[in-house]
């Protein structure tokens, strides 16, 4: 099977929008919808429900709730448990939802592993980074992380629509820093012990 260069720049679209579903479930899917809206993204066939206007309005709503949500302290914890799943379902739609040209069960592959690992490494970051929050400030320092959360979800979004190979070198190298700092960390609780 030939790959051709729209199925490769799907790949890359689709991780990216992925690593974004890491941060924010709803944002990058709101993102996602407006760009078919407005003709800068095409979804795979079957995915065309993403750029109606019905899924404007369910992801739009989605994302305000989330975005609230996010900001009130001890609803971010039980949000965070229950987003690192949700993440992953949603990295992996979001990517399957851009691949285009391929075998539906090679895309779906390449969905579950790039995309929904993907989003599960940047949720099981932010979530770890929550909690640190959590216990150094009791809480307090949560809307900043919430506000950086929310930023890195926009921005990579965004990326990965308009430069898919920018973004995916900055979800790649930040997703390779994050897994060597929990390698580092773990074998230094090693040491201790």
């Amino acid at each position: 099977m030939e790959i051709g260069i729209e199925t490769v720049l799907g790949i890359v679209t689709g991780i990216g929008l992925s690593a974004a579903c890491g941060f924010r479930i709803f944002v990058p899917l709101l993102i996602m919808n407006l760009a078919v809206l407005y003709g800068r993204l095409h979804p795979a066939p079957g995915f065309e429900w993403i750029g109606s206007h019905y899924a404007t309005i369910a992801f739009g709503t989605a994302t305000g709730l989330e975005v609230l949500a996010y900001y009130i302290p001890w609803l971010d914890n039980i949000l965070d448990a229950i987003a690192s799943p949700v993440s992953i379902i949603a990295g992996t739609i979001t990517a399957a939802s851009v691949i285009t040209d391929m075998p539906p069960s090679m895309k779906w592959m390449v969905a579950i592993i790039a995309g929904g690992g993907m989003a599960g490494i940047i949720q099981g970051a932010t979530a770890a980074l929550r909690g640190k929050s959590s216990l150094f400030t009791g809480g307090l320092g949560n809307p900043l992380v919430s506000t950086l959360e929310l930023t890195g979800a926009v921005f990579i979004a965004l990326l990965a629509i308009i430069i898919p190979l920018i973004c995916l070198v900055l979800v790649v190298a930040f997703a390779v820093f994050v897994i060597y700092r929990a390698i580092r960390n773990h074998f230094q609780k090693m040491k201790i012990a």
